[in-house]
Parts: C-alpha cells; sequence; structure tokens
C-alpha cells in the first residue's frame, strides 16, 4: 500500500513530460510549415518571372524569324534575278568575244609548244627572257592579256634572231669527276653550245653543262665559233636535231668495239683471215710474175729462162735423142712438178675459207650458251644483261661471213691462174711433142731411103 503514491507521482510527471513533449512538436511543424509555404511562394515567384522571359524571348524568337523568312524571300528574288542577268551576261559575252575563243586556243597551243621548245633549247644560256610570260600564257583559263600577247611576240621573236646568232657566255660545267666549273662557251643559234674541245651537253633545267661521249669529226670549237662570229667562213659539222644525233653517236660501237664484241672467236677468225690474206697476196704476186715470164719465154722459146715453160723446154732439148714416149713421159713429169709448184698454198687457203663460218657458228652458239646462262642467273627483264652473248653470237658469225667470202674468191682466182699457167704449159708440151714425132717420121723414111 506504502507504493501507490509513489506510482501516482510518477504517473502524474510522465504525463506533465508528454504534454511538454506534444507542444514542442507541434511547434516545430508549425515553423517547418511556415517555412515551406515561404519557399513555395518564392518558388512560384521565380516560376512566375521565368514565364514571363520565355515569354518574351519566345515572342523575340518570332520576330526573328518573320524577318529572317522576309529576308530569304528577298535574297532567293535576288538569286533568280542574278542568275538571269548572268545569263544575259554570258550570252552578250560569247558574242562580244566571237572568234576570240579560238584565238585563245590557237595563242595557248602556241604557248606549249613554245616552252616545250625553251625546256631544252640551248638558248636558255642567254636568250629567254620572256619564259616566264610563255609560262603564264599556257597556265592561263582565261583570255590572254595584251601584255602577255606581246610577251608571247617578244618570245618568239627572240628565238628567231637568237637561232642566227653566234653569242659567247659563261655556264657552269660539270667534269669529269663531278666538280662544278665556270666554263666559257659559245651558242651556235639554236643547234648547240661548244667549248675549248668541242659540243657540250646543255641541261635546261639546272642550267649546267656537260661533255658528249663522243665527238664527231671536224667538230667545232669555241676557237672556230669566235672566227665565225667576226664574219669569217669556217668549215664545221653541226648537229640540226640539237643533241639527238650526239647522243646517238656516243650509243653507236666503233669497229673495234664489234671486233672486241666477238670474244676469243672472233679474234681466231680475223687471224685465219690474215693468214688467208698473206697466202693469198704471196701466191698472187709469185702467179703474176710467173705469167709474165711464161709471156717473155714465148717470145724467145729458142732461149729457156728459169721459168715454167723455160723449164719444160730445157727437158725437150735435152730428150731430142730419146724416142717420142720417152720425151712425152718426161714433158709430163716436169709439168706435173710445175703444177704442183703453181698451186703451192691454194689447198691451205681453201681450208681457211671452209673453216672460217665453221668457227663462226661455234662463236654463235656460244655466244647463245652464254646468253641462256645470264638469263638463268638474272632472268630476262633487262634486255642489256644479255647483250654481250648476242653480240657475240652475232659478230662472229658476220666475222665467218667476212672472213670466208675474200678467200674463197683469192682461191677461186689463183686456182684460175694456176689452171690458165698449166695449160700453157700442157699445149707447149704437147706441141713438142708433136713436133718430135713429125721429125721421127721425116728422119725413118730417108734413113730407109738411104738403106
Amino acid at each position: 500500500m506504502k507504493w501507490t503514491p509513489v506510482v501516482s507521482m510518477l504517473a502524474l510527471s510522465l504525463t506533465a513530460f508528454t504534454a511538454s513533449a506534444n507542444t514542442e512538436l507541434v511547434g516545430t511543424a508549425k515553423t517547418h510549415a511556415i517555412e515551406q509555404a515561404q519557399h513555395d511562394r518564392s518558388r512560384e515567384s521565380v516560376f512566375k518571372l521565368t514565364e514571363k522571359e520565355l515569354t518574351e524571348l519566345r515572342a523575340k524568337l518570332n520576330a526573328e524569324k518573320s524577318s529572317i523568312e522576309k529576308e530569304n524571300d528577298q535574297l532567293i528574288q535576288t538569286f533568280s534575278e542574278n542568275e538571269e542577268k548572268l545569263a544575259r551576261l554570258e550570252e552578250q559575252l560569247r558574242l562580244e568575244t566571237g572568234s576570240l575563243g579560238e584565238v585563245f586556243g590557237v595563242v595557248r597551243q602556241t604557248a606549249k609548244e613554245l616552252e616545250a621548245e625553251l625546256e631544252n633549247s640551248v638558248t636558255g644560256v642567254d636568250a629567254q627572257t620572256e619564259k616566264n610570260v610563255v609560262a603564264e600564257i599556257t597556265a592561263a583559263t582565261r583570255l590572254p592579256s595584251m601584255a602577255q600577247l606581246n610577251g608571247l611576240w617578244k618570245a618568239l621573236e627572240e628565238q628567231i634572231q637568237a637561232s642566227g646568232q653566234v653569242t659567247q657566255s659563261t655556264v657552269r660545267f660539270i667534269d669529269g669527276d663531278g666538280q662544278v666549273v665556270e666554263k666559257p662557251v659559245a651558242r651556235i643559234g639554236a643547234m648547240g653550245l661548244v667549248d675549248e674541245s668541242g659540243y657540250v651537253k646543255w641541261d635546261g633545267a639546272r642550267s649546267e653543262t656537260r661533255s658528249y661521249v663522243k665527238q664527231p669529226s671536224q667538230v667545232p670549237t669555241l676557237a672556230a665559233a669566235q672566227q665565225l662570229s667576226s664574219g669569217e667562213s669556217v668549215a664545221m659539222i653541226v648537229d640540226p636535231s640539237r643533241g639527238v644525233l650526239l647522243e646517238q653517236l656516243a650509243l653507236t660501237p666503233e669497229l673495234s668495239d664489234r671486233l672486241e664484241a666477238g670474244g676469243v672467236v672472233g679474234k681466231i677468225i680475223l687471224g685465219l683471215l690474215a693468214i688467208g690474206l698473206i697466202i693469198a697476196l704471196v701466191r698472187g704476186a709469185s702467179l703474176i710474175v710467173t705469167r709474165q715470164k711464161i709471156q717473155a719465154q714465148l717470145k724467145n722459146p729458142q732461149q729457156p729462162q728459169d721459168n715454167p715453160l723455160g723449164r719444160v723446154l730445157a727437158v725437150y732439148q735435152q730428150g731430142k735423142e730419146h724416142t717420142v714416149e720417152a720425151l712425152e713421159l718426161r714433158l709430163l713429169e716436169t709439168i706435173v712438178d710445175e703444177q704442183t709448184s703453181l698451186e703451192r698454198g691454194l689447198s691451205m687457203l681453201k681450208l681457211l675459207a671452209a673453216l672460217a663460218p665453221m668457227l663462226g657458228l661455234l662463236g654463235t652458239v656460244t655466244g647463245m650458251i652464254e646468253t641462256f646462262q645470264v638469263i638463268t642467273q638474272f632472268g630476262n627483264g633487262d634486255p642489256k644483261v644479255m647483250a654481250g652473248g648476242i653480240s657475240m653470237a652475232l659478230v662472229t658469225t658476220v666475222l665467218g661471213l667476212i672472213a670466208a667470202m675474200p678467200l674463197l674468191l683469192a682461191h677461186n682466182v689463183l686456182s684460175s691462174q694456176a689452171e690458165t699457167i698449166r695449160n700453157i704449159l700442157e699445149k707447149q708440151g704437147i706441141g713438142l711433142v708433136a713436133a718430135q714425132a713429125e721429125n721421127d717420121c721425116v728422119v725413118k723414111p730417108a734413113v730407109e731411103r738411104a738403106a
């Protein structure tokens, strides 16, 4: 029973605390509600202000849109008007220009041809002052101006005058060691440049010169050009192709180059030709001398000399006492000996004539074998690597034929000469035998009648 007052007091205290807490919560909630209401009013005012600005911005944009649409309509109308005006002006330009388009085509074509001419012409040394004007006309896409037309005319006139002039200048020269030096040269019209040793090659792109590999005979020099410019007459060889023939001259092989291409087989063929020609010359000279001696002996048959016919006559005089048969055999023996002497060396000449083309064929086969070996190693893409073997094949064939023809001709001529001399000897021998037989026929009846 003692705890009842205590509990009652605790209950009253708890009730009072609860009421106080509720009062504080209510106050806090009201405060928050007031703050929320103020925040909402602030946001509503901001929204209203933003809506007003957006409305004003919309109205402004609509106004700008209307202005742009109006301006666009004006531009479209202006564009259409300009197109019509441009079409009228183009038609008017076409009518007013007339044939100037064709004239421009002719002018441009002439400028292109002149530009190509000036690119590598030796007049670039000192006579191409209007080259830039020509390049402008070539690259132009519209009608040339009067200044350009005058420049083209001056460029043509300058080239015409330069083609008949001999002038001297100093140019850059590249020697054999690749060194660049300044060197005096003379320009002979539009055909070439010469220095103290002959023609020099002009490089228009680099404005440099260099020597040609080969020079023609009677090549003009700087001194000859100076004489020509002073009015003196000078004999010289000029290149009307402006360097093309001089370039080809360097590519043209000489006789020594062709013989070198024949290799060992070619040298052997040439050796055989030399030996055959020596034999032919010696035997030809011997037969000519023998023929002259025989002709002289025919005029004086009573006195045998040192020649084939003289030796036949000597055998006849020594064998008059023998019978006709014995004398005939003696004379035949002497004629055979003389024939052997006359035909000495001709068999060798014939052998060399037959051997030369065979060696040429050997060189042909050897050259083709070498060509196929090169093809095996390097392929057939570059003809230059096969040129050596092909040159050997062709050159040896040509050398073989060249050697065979004169040797065969010499053998035929010398054989004919020897045959002619042999016929003379045989004819004279037969005549001597016939005379001896006639003498025997006359002597025998006289002896018989005397007996």
